[in-house]
């Protein structure tokens, strides 16, 4: 029987991977009488979503929705992170993280519409993904029930501990899965890049199976031994044109193509160890081909075009800003703020770049931009225009502190 506190419709964020079709039975049976509304988003993720309806009802769905979001999660979720010039501890560039906010926000919209009390996902208790869902739908929406399974005592009860378990669960339910406890990686797709984790990728000490593992990008001994170079433009810090083609107004297909063509010459493979949000220490593989290009044509821009000061802060503040969409920040007020420094600061990143692509390697080798703080005269070593006099009192000023410290206290290396 149906207790007065169980949800009466769930909107569940639903991809049709092994953990949220799991989810579907079991819910029909822990809240007796519960609608179940699953909500898939396409974010690019190729062929994931062919037949995801028809898998969603034979896996007890009540109700499916489906939207694309390619265009809006390219230019309003994307370029943001790329104005930012957001990476996280160095390596990843948030494939996931930046993704799981739109669909909680559009599961949210979902809910309302369909009437619905409560939200759903299948994310484990040890991920990421659960605090980035949670806190959106709880910033958007906090009158909403939150479900999620992974964390449910009853749901451990029953069986449901791990990955393996789960394909038992979808055997014995009769639910359509494509893993198997051979083919057991866990991977997450979309416009901006796939990530891999589990098998072999679980161990740091071991190299990944690249042969099996990527699918986005060729391996880097397979790349052409003849370097590609691609031209990407920039206006106020959006991508609009690759090698000259307009992508105004089409961001998704930009990133499309630029993935295209870094996945050919093996650009933007990451192996890296993350520190998660819930503690513990994951390791993970990530594709992100055009990302990759667009981060470092976007850089070289920077480079070319922020004055000194704004751009080493721009550059501290991108850490926090990482970690703000790492840990499912996404909609928080100090998110917010920090963007509209960042688009600020990009105001002036309009130009153009070359990026070499070879082997792996994704350099931008030439950028040109009407914003240029670059004055070549000044840089050279010619002495025209430049009172060399003004570096004597300039370094004896500068240097005072550290002089009187010498002098006072006798420091000795």
């Amino acid at each position: 029987m149906a207790a007065s506190s169980d949800p009466k419709k769930i909107v569940l964020a639903y991809s049709g991977g092994l953990d949220t079709s799991v989810i579907l039975p079991w819910l029909k049976g822990r809240y007796p009488g519960v609608k179940l509304v699953c909500f898939a988003a396409e974010l690019g993720q190729g062929d994931e979503l062919d037949g995801i309806e028809k898998k969603a009802y034979a896996s007890g769905a009540d109700e499916v929705v489906v939207k694309d979001l390619r265009k809006e999660f390219a230019e309003q979720y994307c370029f943001p992170m790329i104005r930012a010039h957001a990476v996280y501890e160095s390596d990843y560039l948030l494939g996931t993280s930046i993704a799981r906010p739109l669909i909680a926000k559009h599961q949210v919209m979902v809910a309302k519409q369909t009437k619905a009390d409560a939200v759903g996902h299948g994310a484990t208790g040890k991920g990421n993904d659960q605090v980035r869902f949670e806190l959106t739908a709880r910033a958007l929406n906090p009158k909403l029930k939150i479900i999620s399974p992974w964390k449910d005592p009853v749901f451990i009860e029953d069986g449901l501990t791990d990955r393996e378990t789960a394909i038992d669960y979808a055997k014995k339910h009769k639910i359509p899965i494509d893993q198997t406890t051979k083919k057991i990686y866990s991977r997450d797709r979309n416009l901006w890049h796939i990530s891999h984790e589990g098998a072999e990728i679980e161990d740091p000490a071991t190299e990944p199976n690249w042969k099996n593992c990527l699918v986005m990008s060729v391996p880097v001994e397979k790349a052409p031994a003849k370097a590609q170079y691609v031209t990407v433009t920039f206006e106020k810090g959006n991508p609009v044109a690759v090698d000259g083609k307009d992508f105004k107004g089409a961001g998704h297909e930009l990133i499309a193509r630029l993935n295209n063509i870094g996945g050919q010459h093996a650009v933007g493979q990451t192996v890296l160890t993350e520190n998660r949000l819930v503690g513990m220490k994951s390791r993970g593989v990530y594709e992100t081909p055009g990302g990759t290009i667009l981060y470092e044509a976007h850089k070289a821009l920077e480079q070319l075009c922020l004055e000194r000061d704004l751009w080493h802060e721009k550059i501290r503040l991108a850490t926090r800003y990482a970690e703000l969409t790492y840990n499912g920040q996404w909609f928080h007020p100090l998110r917010e703020a920090l963007q509209s420094f960042m688009d600020e600061a990009n105001k002036v990143i309009t130009g153009t770049v070359k990026v070499k692509l070879y082997k792996g390697t994704a350099m931008a080798v030439e950028a040109d931009s009407p914003q240029s703080l670059y004055d070549p005269e000044l840089a050279s070593f010619a002495m025209d225009g430049y009172d060399i006099t003004a570096a004597r009192g300039f370094i004896d000023l500068y240097g005072l502190p550290m002089q009187v410290r010498g002098m006072r206290q006798k420091v000795k290396k």
